[in-house]
């Protein structure tokens, strides 16, 4: 197949934009929003489903209770209260977070209402202790210039942030409680036709509006993208977890081709008229087939119990392995489906044999199922009741797929796919917050709200070029990284250079981030202690990446432990000294052939012996001094 031509398939994107706000405390509390490190208190809860005011089910929450899962929640009392912990009611709304709001809206011509209602928003992965998160209508309607162009801005809503998930296995899913209530503006754009290039300036153009207002948190994490991405005759897909933009644009390329492939497997499938399958005739017990079976995934499940079971699609063979595009194919689908319940994974008779499944083993299958040639299967292990569940929704999503596209909510990887995470919700999960009266927005706090819109963000820019002597490009750089708070912060101490920081901040870890190594290990405290030391003469320069890079590479923990290990700057000048000369005494040919020029590699070499344990500068000084020195010795 061709590569795919964007701009001939329809493709629509919405952007919901997430922004945690800069109150320092909580939307309902008045906790501090801090991420501890320490969690004295745990609990468990068991969230079940309930039906809405007129009767109805969701279906992402009807999905979720599906997987029958424990949540274990982690507290600490300084970052949370009863209220997270959903022992307390609500407090009323934090009068930071409210003004905030409105400035932001008022910022995007929004139409805000005089009267605002909170909303419990259905909500039972565990992300919120509750089983709802409370939410609440600021205002409809507005828009966003960029680059001359007007994008229309939905609405505005002012809302709690949930827990922040610390891992997920098949029976149990771990929550902390420190971000949780934290209070987020959600912005949501009306659906433009563009490229992923061009909904990525949107998105940084709203980024830029936001942090222009010096009223929300800086940070990975504290701005998220929920993206509602649509093709020509298809259903809207959101996908959550959109971090950073340049994931954001590979997420819309990477959906557009997805959607876009279904498209054509959709088209294949209505030619070869695909019969629906019958859960009573073509799925089996085949856990017989399987004793002896060499797969890891089938020895593990069989030996915890479970059963195996094929489920036989007629006229199906080669429609699993199909790929319109490398990677986007209908078996990987189902694959995504099935490790959402739990399960292992899923084997296509397109795959087999192959994985530890063989011949002889795919023949009793199909014996069994009583498969023509051309038939397909599937096969899969695990407890029977949950096997039950696995199977009416593979099936379901083998009938969505001879009808295109099918409307679900997915969740972003760090390279930049998608993976399945849950149908999408209805309207039966919201309904009225009972425990807070409705919120009154009065003339004068608009009228407030308007004076206090920030000044445009090319005008900040240029502020932070001023005061710190930047260039242009660094500025920008500095201006849209996730450190603007912290250079800030830095920079106060005028010790050390404003370039030499923000060039560390938006360039070395940076660098290291694309070596694969892991900036959350790095916390802000790591950052300012390090400038601090160097400010102080502690370290060198050269000590900072060094630094930086064992910590993000999980070989040290502290600053401290680093300079122990690195032995940094314990270099005296008569130690420095005795290496540099016999330094210049190992290479004395190379001075006496190239003279001044025998700089270049010399310091290369000290560089490589000393880099880290004494400033560069200092190095480059006294080296240059002493290949001068012997050059002049020479000549006389």
């Amino acid at each position: 197949m061709s590569e795919i031509q964007i701009d001939k398939i329809g493709l629509k994107v919405g952007l919901e934009v997430h922004q945690q706000l800069g109150t320092g405390k909580k939307l309902f509390c008045n906790c501090s929003s801090i991420e501890s490190t320490d969690y004295p208190l745990k609990f468990t809860r068991r969230l079940r489903i309930a039906r809405s005011e007129l009767g109805e089910l969701d279906p992402s929450a009807l999905f979720e209770t599906s997987k029958q899962k424990t949540i274990m929640y982690y507290a600490n009392p300084e970052s949370s209260c009863l209220v997270e912990q959903d022992e307390e009611p609500p407090h009323e709304v934090s009068p930071d977070a409210k003004e905030t709001a409105l400035i932001i809206a008022s910022a995007l011509k929004t139409n805000i209402f005089s009267e605002v209602y909170v909303m419990r928003k259905l909500v039972i992965d565990g992300s919120n202790t509750s089983g709802f998160q409370r939410t609440m209508l600021v205002g409809l309607g507005g828009s966003l210039t960029v680059d001359g162009k007007s994008v229309g801005v939905q609405s505005i809503c002012l809302e709690e942030d949930a827990a922040k998930l610390l891992n997920d296995s098949s029976d149990l899913r771990e929550y902390t409680l420190d971000r949780l209530g934290i209070p987020l503006v959600e912005i949501a754009l009306e659906p433009v036709s563009g490229t992923p290039q061009e909904i990525k300036k949107i998105a940084l153009t709203i980024g830029r509006m936001l942090r222009a207002t010096k009223r929300v948190q800086r940070g990975l994490g504290s701005i998220r993208q929920d993206v509602n991405v649509s093709i020509e005759g298809g259903g809207v897909v959101e996908v959550k977890g959109v971090q950073k933009l340049d994931q954001l644009e590979k997420v819309i390329e990477y959906e557009a081709k997805r959607q876009h492939g279904l498209k054509i497997i959709q088209e294949k499938l209505q030619k070869l008229g695909i019969e629906r399958i019958a859960k009573e005739m073509d799925v089996k017990d085949v856990t017989e087939a399987f004793e002896n079976c060499q797969s890891k995934t089938i020895q593990k499940a069989l030996a915890n119990g479970a059963i195996v079971k094929a489920i036989k699609v007629k006229s199906f063979s080669g429609m699993f392995g199909f790929e319109p595009y490398p990677g986007i194919r209908l078996g990987k689908q189902l694959g995504e489906l099935v490790r959402f319940f739990g399960l292992g994974g899923v084997f296509h008779s397109d795959e087999l044999p192959n994985y530890g499944i063989a011949e002889d083993e795919i023949q009793q299958v199909r014996k069994i199922l009583q498969t023509q040639q051309n038939d397909g299967f599937l096969v899969l292990a695990g407890e029977s009741q949950k096997l039950d569940l696995v199977t009416e929704s593979i099936i379901k999503r083998i009938e969505d797929a001879k009808v295109g596209i099918p409307a679900e909510t997915r969740v972003a990887t760090l390279a930049g796919e998608t993976v399945y995470l849950r149908p999408r919700p209805g309207a039966s999960r919201m309904y009225p917050e009972t425990d807070i009266l409705p919120i009154i927005v009065t003339k004068t706090e608009m009228e407030e709200a308007k004076k206090k819109i920030p000044k445009s963000w090319e005008e900040g820019l240029l502020e932070i070029q001023r005061q710190y002597e930047l260039n242009p490009q660094l500025a920008l750089q500095i201006f849209d990284s996730e450190y603007l708070d912290l250079f800030e912060l830095i920079c106060k101490d005028k010790r050390v250079s404003p370039n030499f920081v923000s060039s560390i901040l938006c360039g070395t870890i940076t660098n290291l981030e694309r070596r694969g190594l892991n900036s959350e290990l790095l916390k802000n405290s790591d950052i300012s202690k390090t400038f601090e030391f160097l400010a102080e003469g502690r370290i060198a320069k050269e000590s900072v990446e060094i630094i930086f890079e064992s910590i993000m590479n999980g070989k040290a923990s502290s600053i401290e432990d680093v300079i122990e290990k690195n032995a940094m700057n314990t270099m005296d000048d008569n130690e420095l000294n005795s290496v540099l000369d016999g330094l210049i005494s190992d290479n004395i040919t190379i001075i006496k052939q190239q003279g001044m020029r025998s700089m270049g590699p010399l310091m290369g070499l000290a560089m490589k012996n000393l880099r880290g344990k004494v400033d560069g500068q200092r190095i480059n000084q006294l080296l240059e001094s002493k290949i001068k020195a012997r050059i002049d010795a020479s000549s006389k």
